[in-house]
């Protein structure tokens, strides 16, 4: 019996690891572009995470300020609330606020289900039950055209049965070469297999500027290393001869130095067998068991609260589209804590704390905003917009490809009918 429980853990192990450590390109079978989708542009849409609003100004990324003058560029993209990378991601694509999604933190508790998803979790990341709407890949799939991602939030989930038709497993042991190379393969396929939509994303500033803060070094150096990853990626893509490509380049959300030193410890009225703890630093969340008293809860912290606001559901400001109403999937805890910038909360008493994070309201903390820049033939020339909501992005790509929905989404035409050359306009409003 011993031994078989040995071979079990051993057979896990290894299952696990191949699953996690999977570099291999996976293609859907049996698919092929309608001839109508066949004559439409393309669309590579690439993120650089936690590429905050002015890190290209601020280290002299040369080629995305040159791309990006040449064609179109805001002075930020306003991210979702809260400002973490699942939810944005996935907001950019499907247009629905994290709260219409159901994705509304990295790490949240589904009451019915009584579980969590978390980011880290690969099962759950690829369990389509967790997402709403339809991104932007399952429509054009549903539409008859062809896409490919070289990773993207529920990129690896069947959602609505569908996966884009080439995609990766999430990560990071491929090199950006090959990333590269991949992309121009695909554009390379014949028009019958080749993809119209392809997202692209780079984890690279994120990590550097969590670990050593957003004005480090280390941070400049990541910038350096996009600004020549997008530089690259749009010279390759010139060899294939294709000449309607349009790139856009956005960001998630920004990035600040916190007080990593002194954090804000679980409050004291905190009665954590009646209550399950959600969230991280910037946001916790509490979802009340039963037997738990809301209000008296929510009384006590707001006497104690030093640094931090304290919401009920019912009272978050209607601007962060993150209380009762916005609650479609009934995610969001019956509880908020939201510290004052630059504190954050110490959830699981961590030892160590990074001096980089994000988070933060970003209609209130500057640091929080995104990058956004688009060129190509699709798009205006030397334009500069005003900030837009990033779940535009999702109305964007759908009028450069011709993509439709019917549903209900957040996002809205404005930001198309300023920058797409008119022919690419079809739904102005």
């Amino acid at each position: 019996m011993k031994k078989l429980s040995v071979l079990l853990l051993i057979i896990l192990s290894i299952s696990f690891k191949s699953f996690s450590q999977d570099t291999t390109q996976h293609i859907v079978p049996n698919r092929k572009n309608s001839a109508a989708q066949q004559n439409k542009p393309y669309v590579i849409l690439i993120s650089a995470d936690g590429f905050r609003y002015d890190f290209a100004k601020r280290y002299n990324a040369q080629n995305l300020l040159r791309l990006a003058k040449e064609g179109v560029s805001a002075p930020y993209m306003m991210p979702s609330y809260p400002s973490v990378t699942f939810p944005n991601h996935y907001a950019m694509v499907s247009g629905l606020y994290p709260s219409h999604s159901g994705l509304v933190n990295n790490t949240y508790y589904d009451r019915e289900r009584n579980d969590k998803y978390s980011m880290s979790n690969k099962a759950k990341v690829a369990d389509s039950s967790w997402y709403g709407g339809a991104p932007l890949w399952v429509r054009a799939e549903q539409q008859k055209m062809l896409s490919a991602s070289f990773y993207w939030v529920a990129s690896e989930a069947a959602i609505q049965g569908v996966r884009p038709t080439y995609y990766y497993i999430y990560n990071e042991k491929i090199d950006m070469h090959n990333r590269i190379a991949a992309v121009v393969n695909w554009l390379k396929l014949p028009p019958a297999q080749r993809p119209h939509l392809i997202t692209f994303y780079l984890p690279q500033v994120d990590h550097e500027a969590h670990l050593n803060g957003p004005e480090s070094p280390e941070a400049e150096k990541a910038v350096h290393f996009i600004d020549s990853t997008v530089n690259e990626l749009q010279k390759a893509v010139k060899t294939t001869g294709l000449k309607n490509v349009n790139f856009i380049f956005v960001s998630d959300h920004g990035m600040t130095r916190v007080d990593n030193k002194n954090p804000i410890g679980i409050p004291a009225a905190i009665d954590t067998s009646k209550y399950v703890i959600s969230g991280d630093g910037i946001l916790v969340e509490l979802y009340a068991k039963e037997g738990a008293d809301v209000q008296s809860t929510y009384t006590e912290l707001k006497k104690e609260a030093n640094g931090y606001n304290v919401y009920l559901k019912s009272n978050v400001p209607a601007h962060m589209h993150y209380g009762t109403a916005d609650d479609w999937h009934n995610h969001i805890g019956d509880i908020l804590l939201i510290p004052h910038y630059p504190k954050v909360f110490n959830l699981w008493n961590s030892k160590k704390i990074n001096p980089g994070w994000h988070g933060y309201d970003p209609t209130v903390i500057a640091d929080m905003r995104a990058s956004f820049a688009a060129w190509g033939p699709a798009f205006k020339k030397h334009l500069v917009v005003t900030p837009f909501q990033n779940v535009s992005v999702f109305n964007l790509i759908s009028e450069i490809l011709g993509i439709k929905h019917t549903d209900k989404i957040d996002g809205t035409n404005q930001l198309a009918n300023k920058i797409l050359v008119k022919k690419h306009l079809k739904n102005k409003q």
